[in-house]
């Protein structure tokens, strides 16, 4: 919400932009409709799924409706989530949503990361109001971040109590970190958006996002180069030990080239090259592939031999149409 993008340009990210749930669902069904790509619905309500489903039919003529699935308030017992996920998979769906409420939905996806073979994604109220259920606050009140108070107006009983114990420790912790993070660190963490890049993503930034580098190691290397300006900010990050030159000269050289290459190589080939894993670790993935179930990622991840920042990082680059958002 608008809150998080004021205080994240409070923080030096000035090109920081809002990314709503709604705008964010409707430009995945119009990818995937183009790139034929099929999607999966995750809801409680039924009512909720056939009226979005008419409207998505009206919208989206040629969009791949894997299945649609409303799910009882109750927890799952082990088996109907086993066969939950069995429909999921086979129904062969490249994404599912997930409308569960937060923060049943995220806990929902962390459930089920590793054993559904699909990006998955959280859109909390977007079913309802896609439905035309509830009524999407008008745009004056989101360009003032004042959508919860229209949502709360709109569902009090519902939404009271969420709002109450969210927000105040949200504006506590905000204006604590307002105040005692140092205006050096804004500074630097502002000169992430100046670093070079063949994507015009900065690499720091780009490292942090794949989980290969935490803030504190970038504003240590920028702290770093601002006192040794003729070392680069990889070099840096080598003398550091932190990261291997083939894993930076990846991600700052070749994966920005590998979302316009009409022809990829396999995930393992990349990830060889990024020195993320070694042809011992990928021959095992490989020789357990068919008996786990699993896709490359997922299993490397499983293992624990990648994080899973770094899968999602790899995974936008090699499908651009389809966001990596779970």
């Amino acid at each position: 919400g608008m809150p998080l993008v004021w205080m994240l340009k409070l923080l030096g990210n000035k090109k920081q932009e809002r990314v709503t749930g709604s705008d964010l669902f409707q430009d995945i069904c119009l990818h995937a409709q183009t790139r034929g790509v099929s999607l999966y619905f995750v809801r409680s309500e039924t009512p909720v799924l056939e009226r979005m489903k008419a409207r998505l039919q009206e919208e989206f003529p040629q969009l791949a409706i894997a299945g649609m699935e409303s799910l009882p308030f109750r927890p799952l017992t082990e088996s109907e989530d086993e066969a939950l996920i069995q429909r999921i998979n086979e129904s062969g769906a490249g994404v599912v949503f997930v409308a569960l409420g937060c923060p049943k939905q995220e806990k929902w996806i962390a459930q089920h990361r590793g054993k559904i073979n699909a990006v998955m994604c959280g859109v909390g109220a977007v079913f309802a109001m896609y439905a035309g259920l509830v009524k999407r606050a008008p745009d004056r009140w989101q360009k003032f971040g004042l959508e919860w108070l229209y949502r709360l107006i709109q569902e009090p009983q519902r939404l009271w109590k969420r709002y109450a114990l969210t927000i105040p420790p949200f504006l506590v912790l905000a204006l604590k970190q307002l105040f005692t993070t140092e205006a050096t660190t804004h500074h630097e963490v502002a000169e992430l958006v100046d670093l070079p890049s063949r994507n015009h993503q900065p690499i720091g930034q780009l490292l942090q996002q794949a989980g290969l580098l935490t803030l504190e190691q970038v504003e240590t290397t920028l702290n770093l180069q601002s006192h040794h300006p003729h070392l680069r900010f990889g070099e840096l990050l080598v003398q550091q030990g932190w990261l291997a030159k083939q894993t930076i000269d990846f991600f700052a050289e070749h994966l920005p080239q590998v979302s316009h290459q009409t022809s990829k190589q396999p995930l393992g080939q990349y990830l060889k090259s990024a020195a993320l894993l070694s042809d011992r670790q990928i021959q095992t993935i490989l020789e357990e592939q068919p008996q786990v179930g699993l896709r490359f990622g997922e299993l490397a991840v499983h293992k624990g031999w990648l994080k899973r920042e770094t899968l999602d990082v790899l995974l936008q680059h090699l499908q651009p149409e389809l966001p990596a958002v779970a």
